[in-house]
């Protein structure tokens, strides 16, 4: 009776495609989110928010452009800056409360 034996590329693609999986699940699909979580931010960022960029500046909002925000960072003190370099927002205002 003869045996039979398991195809040597199914033994090796079925390890390899497990792998891609797992790299999927734990790498790329939480740094996809991170980054649409980012984008949004930077999307929804406007006059007088709080922010620090990416250098560790922190400053307030005065203006927003297309692709860069005027940032007051201190008294007479603007500095234009790009919108990807904005890192977190610390204070976000509030729109709601006011009358």
């Amino acid at each position: 009776m003869p045996t039979q034996t398991a195809n040597p590329l199914v033994s090796f693609i079925m390890p390899m495609l497990f792998i891609f999986f797992i790299f999927y699940f734990v790498l790329i699909r939480p740094q996809k989110k991170m980054e649409k979580q980012h984008r949004d931010m930077l999307n929804n960022l406007k006059k007088n928010d709080e922010v620090v960029t990416i250098g560790g500046v922190h400053g307030v909002i005065v203006n927003v452009k297309d692709k860069t925000f005027v940032v007051r960072i201190d008294e007479n003190v603007k500095m234009e800056i790009d919108k990807s370099a904005v890192a977190r927002v610390i204070k976000q205002e509030n729109t709601e409360n006011k009358p």
